[in-house]
C-alpha cells in the first residue's frame, strides 16, 4: 500500500491530498528514508511525521484497504 493512502487509512492525517503534500515536503520517513507519496509500505515499517516542531514515530502493524473509525487505531502502533 502506498504511504499516502496509509495515512489516511489510518486516520494520522486527514486527506491524502495533505499526506501526499507531506511526503513531496520532506516531512515523512520510513525507515530513516525520505518516503514520496508513492513508497510502497509493508508491515514492520517504521514512520517518522514532522509536524511543525513536534514528531510522531509509528510502526506499520496492518495494511487495510476499507477501515472503519474503530479499526484505524489497529493499523499503526505509537513507538
Amino acid at each position: 500500500m502506498r504511504i499516502d493512502k496509509y495515512l489516511k487509512n489510518a486516520r494520522i492525517i486527514k486527506r491524502r491530498t495533505i499526506a501526499k503534500e507531506a511526503c513531496e515536503q520532506g516531512r515523512v520517513l520510513v525507515n530513516g528514508k525520505e518516503a514520496k507519496p508513492g513508497t510502497v509500505l509493508s508491515v514492520g515499517d517504521i514512520i517518522q511525521i514532522n509536524f511543525g516542531a513536534n514528531t510522531m514515530k509509528i510502526e506499520v502493524l496492518k495494511l487495510l484497504e476499507h477501515v472503519t473509525k474503530e479499526s484505524a487505531e489497529e493499523m499503526y502502533r505509537n513507538i
